[in-house]
């Protein structure tokens, strides 16, 4: 049982009940308070506090007992031509999704004393991504699976950990360099799934780009103004960070007219473009 449960229409600050919600362990339900409260901050930014602060409780985050979490090497991939094949990867996906909600609660209620609109932007992401797990758990169901049914890694509250204590590091390395990954690897999937003959999940996976492109630019966003506010150089900062919190490396090919769309300058396309003629 959670020592803490609060109804996110209920409480009175927006950032306590995204770290309540952030402790649901049921995935179902964690989809639904999410979106829940966004609408709730959303109809009423007065409820969200950017001053409070809150000691970290030690059962974050709230996930089921499934799936198991294994190192990223012992995952096999599978072919899309099977329904088994794309039952892995609809898990894997769902998986990615689960965490995304978790790594936007995290950002709303750890890191005091930014904007109001840092706030929103955050919880409007957790619940976009709690509506693409939700997408991805239905059509998982038609392939008679449950999220929890095949291993999984936790590469990405990993970093959450690792960028626990600067709201800079953790705009730099999570929206910027994990989740923009999902740009590059979005279309390529999506492809293999429409030549399989299964477009309901390819158009799971428009939605899912859609909604990604915003996501990364409002990392972008905040990543800029909190470099602006340190009077730092976005880019030789972002390589600083990289480093010092062993980001994963970067590897083509690169979706560049999304990640234009989702606010990386011409400097960094053009960096990214020497990475994937270096192949």
């Amino acid at each position: 049982m959670h020592d803490l449960v609060i109804s996110p229409e209920a409480d009175d600050c927006a950032r306590r009940a995204a770290l309540a919600v952030l402790r649901e362990r049921d995935p179902a339900t964690k989809a639904a308070r999410a979106r829940a409260l966004f609408d709730a901050a959303r109809a009423q930014p007065s409820r969200i506090d950017p001053r409070a602060a809150f000691a970290e409780p030690g059962d974050l985050p709230g996930r089921p007992e499934r799936p198991a979490l294994v190192e990223p090497s012992s995952l096999k991939r599978r072919s899309m031509q099977s329904d088994a094949g794309r039952a892995v990867l609809l898990h894997a996906l769902a998986h990615i999704e689960f965490n995304a909600i978790n790594l936007a609660l995290d950002a709303v209620w750890r890191f005091p004393s930014m904007p109001q609109d840092f706030y929103l932007d955050w919880l409007k992401v957790a619940a976009e991504e709690a509506h693409h797990f939700s997408l991805l758990s239905a059509r998982l169901a038609d392939f008679g699976h449950a999220y929890g049914d095949f291993p999984a890694h936790d590469g990405l509250w990993d970093m959450a950990q690792r960028t626990r204590g600067d709201v800079l590091a953790r705009m730099a390395l999570v929206p910027r360099t994990l989740e923009a990954r999902g740009l590059d690897a979005s279309p390529p999937i999506r492809k293999r799934l429409a030549q399989a003959g299964d477009h309901a999940s390819a158009a799971i996976l428009d939605v899912i780009l859609r909604d990604e492109v915003g996501h990364v630019l409002i990392g972008n966003r905040w990543f800029r103004f909190l470099c602006d506010a340190r009077n730092l150089d976005p880019h030789t900062t972002y390589e600083r960070l990289a480093a010092q919190y062993h980001a994963p490396k970067l590897r083509g090919p690169f979706n560049f007219e999304a990640r234009r769309d989702a606010g990386f300058d011409e400097a960094e396309l053009r960096a990214l473009a020497g990475l994937d003629d270096a192949k």
